[in-house]
């Protein structure tokens, strides 16, 4: 049943409520391509019930847009949807304040500040659901635009899809973002391909029968097929190690068989190489040694009848679901809007693709172990990969990671010396705080500035990143300085937290050098328990003005964390 028909055979429902809530406060809307808005809101909702998402997420992708695109403010959505709604919709709201530049050293931290405000891991898959609907109806939008939304699309929410285990919507996206990001390429793909996929296709459908009969003499029966056409995106990186040669491709279009159970895909593949011959090297093993995202399958490419490439691939319905949909696979009911989970996991999730691994382990759990606690699905989604750390949005829309309780002013000094000392107040999302206010992942923060002010004293007490730490330590010398007429010192300590790595040393080194800077000392000492470490470098001079600029080059070395300086 479509989400459409459940609103309207049950209005009173929750997914009926949001329905109706959500036509009306978008009514009179258009999107660019002339369809009412609403239309965008059900396609995502939709995709969120293909998903087999929860009731409570695919009301949330109804309403996802209200708050942002409609007169409806958050604490009307509150009080008609509940706390529940309200925080998924917050969550995907605050996505939706990002701009994506695709400047270098963003990317990472972009992608972080997704991970960070999505505490619910149903955020996330409401925006992927949004950003898919989106890019099948891009064309009405001007080329830049069209553009600037596919590389955030390609570099963002496709990496994204991929780390969730979505890996069928991870290549979905990639292949809807190709042709507005590389055109010409992609028009070379359609010229030269398109032929040959129909050509292949045609043979595999010839060759199944003769497959099925095969299994079956060996009593083995898949519980389901399809074909898997490489898409175009994947198919040209895989065509610039091959030469573009289209010929070298086996995998164009595989024969994907589906079976019970992992014996039975082991079994069909011993039956397949008794008679038909393996090609060399091409037998690949995902099942006992999953590829690093999770993926598993058997593939094998064999020289099938009339001596052409056959390409198959084996798994189980399990596998299958979870290359399809990922961790939103997982979401099951006993019955839809029940509360009753179908699994469960426990673990919480790690910074790197082993979290993976630990919710799946959770499926290995007997039955009555997993449905014990409905309410412990909800819990395993909610993630803490960066709780040490916020990340909040300038008024351009750009990305800055600082640590827990930071305020505007440590805020301010990332942004620039100047900006820290001239800081008066803060704007956080459009309300004045105090520079003590203690910043949260998702703030839009604007400092506002007084030019030629100092800092002040007071703000030691409660700044977080010892950038911000020094740069008041130095505006503070500096102010002594000018009312007491003394002499100004003739040394600065460049201070940098960054990541080790060979060469890293001789980058710095090199920086501050081209700047006809000499560096007196260069002094390390390494952080227990992590793989970072804390330089000081000792330079002969004062001249404020060069410091910035090589503290701004600095930034641009990408393991380099914080980084700050100080009068000695």
């Amino acid at each position: 049943m479509t989400v459409k028909e459940t609103a309207q055979k049950n209005p009173q429902s929750l997914t009926g409520r949001a329905y109706a809530f959500a036509e009306r406060a978008h009514a009179g809307q258009m999107r660019k391509s002339g369809d009412p808005y609403f239309t965008h809101l059900l396609a995502t909702a939709e995709t969120l019930e293909r998903w087999r998402m929860d009731e409570a997420t695919i009301a949330a992708g109804l309403l996802h847009d209200v708050v942002e695109d409609t007169a409806v403010t958050a604490e009307e959505l509150k009080k008609a949807f509940g706390d529940e709604i309200a925080f998924l919709v917050d969550g995907v709201t605050k996505l939706s304040r990002i701009k994506y530049r695709g400047a270098e050293g963003k990317v990472e931290n972009l992608r972080k500040m997704i991970m960070a405000i999505s505490q619910d891991l149903r955020v996330l898959f409401i925006k992927l659901a949004d950003r898919l609907h989106n890019m099948k109806t891009l064309s009405p939008l001007p080329p830049p635009k069209q553009k600037r939304i596919a590389l955030e699309t390609s570099e963002v929410y496709a990496a994204i899809a991929y780390r969730l285990g979505m890996w069928e919507l991870s290549g979905e996206l990639q292949d809807l973002a190709f042709p507005y990001l590389y055109p010409t390429e992609y028009k070379w793909l359609e010229a030269h391909v398109s032929d040959e996929y129909e050509t292949r296709r045609k043979y595999l459908e010839a060759i199944k029968p003769q497959l099925e009969i095969i299994l079956k003499n060996a009593k083995l029966k898949p519980v389901g097929s399809d074909f898997r056409a490489k898409r175009y995106y994947s198919l040209y990186q895989k065509l610039k190690r091959n030469d573009m040669d289209v010929s070298r491709i086996y995998d164009l279009i595989a024969l994907r068989l589906i079976f019970s159970t992992v014996p039975e895909c082991y079994a069909a593949l011993g039956v397949i190489h008794q008679h038909w011959i393996p090609l060399p090297g091409r037998i690949k093993d995902y099942i006992a040694m999953p590829k690093a995202n999770n993926y598993q399958s058997l593939h094998t490419t064999v020289i099938g009848p009339d001596g052409k490439y056959l390409e198959i691939q084996l798994r189980t319905r399990e596998m299958h679901e979870e290359s399809e949909f990922g961790l939103a696979a997982h979401w099951l009911y006993k019955e839809r809007g029940s509360g009753t989970y179908g699994a469960a996991w426990r673990k919480k999730i790690a910074t790197n693709l082993t979290w993976l691994k630990q919710l799946r382990g959770w499926r290995e759990r007997k039955p009555e172990e997993k449905d014990k606690n409905p309410k412990e699905f909800l819990e395993s989604m909610k993630i803490d990969f960066f709780k040490d750390w916020i990340f909040v949005i300038t008024p351009k829309g750009d990305v800055l990671d600082l640590p827990e309780s930071a305020t505007p002013i440590d805020f301010a000094y990332h942004i620039h010396t100047e900006v820290g000392d001239g800081a008066i107040g803060a704007r956080v999302n459009g309300k004045i705080v105090p520079l003590n206010h203690k910043l949260a992942s998702g703030d839009m923060v604007e400092i506002l500035i007084q030019k030629g002010k100092k800092p002040s004293e007071d703000w030691l007490k409660f700044v977080k990143t010892s950038m911000a730490r020094d740069h008041i330590r130095v505006g503070l010398r500096d102010k002594r300085t000018i009312a007491g007429g003394r002499r100004a010192p003739s040394r600065i300590e460049i201070r940098l937290a960054a990541q080790n790595r060979i060469g890293l040393i001789k980058d710095v080194s090199h920086v501050i050098s081209r700047s006809h800077i000499q560096i007196i000392s260069f002094h390390s000492t390494d952080q227990k328990g992590s793989h970072f470490s804390v330089y000081r470098i000792e330079c002969a001079t004062t001249d404020k003005n060069k410091i910035e600029k090589i503290i701004l080059k600095l930034k641009k070395i990408k393991e380099v964390r914080e980084i700050g300086y100080r009068i000695i």
